[in-house]
């Protein structure tokens, strides 16, 4: 799930950087194009939704996924012990 997390932020980063031009690169369309992946299934669900929602809720996908990998991990990992 770490690992999730950290290329989401990477991911999310390199959206910055290439929709606003940081870091004197150029401005890229396609710099978002490395959260789609990371938002599977949630991102092919988005057809009927207003197209100025879309960008907004394809960053905020991978989120979900986030959450919904961290409550599997909790639930599925085995209760800890007290080392006293």
């Amino acid at each position: 799930m770490r690992i999730f997390a950290a290329l989401y932020l990477v991911a999310l980063a390199l959206l910055l950087i290439g929709t606003f031009g940081l870091f004197g690169q150029e401005r890229d369309p396609l710099s978002g194009v490395f959260l789609i992946p990371l938002g599977l299934p949630w991102v092919l669900w988005l057809d009927g939704v207003a197209d100025s929602l879309k960008p907004w809720l394809a960053v905020f996908a991978p989120l979900l996924n986030i959450v919904i990998l961290g409550t599997v991990c909790r639930v599925m990992s085995p209760p800890r012990r007290n080392m006293q």
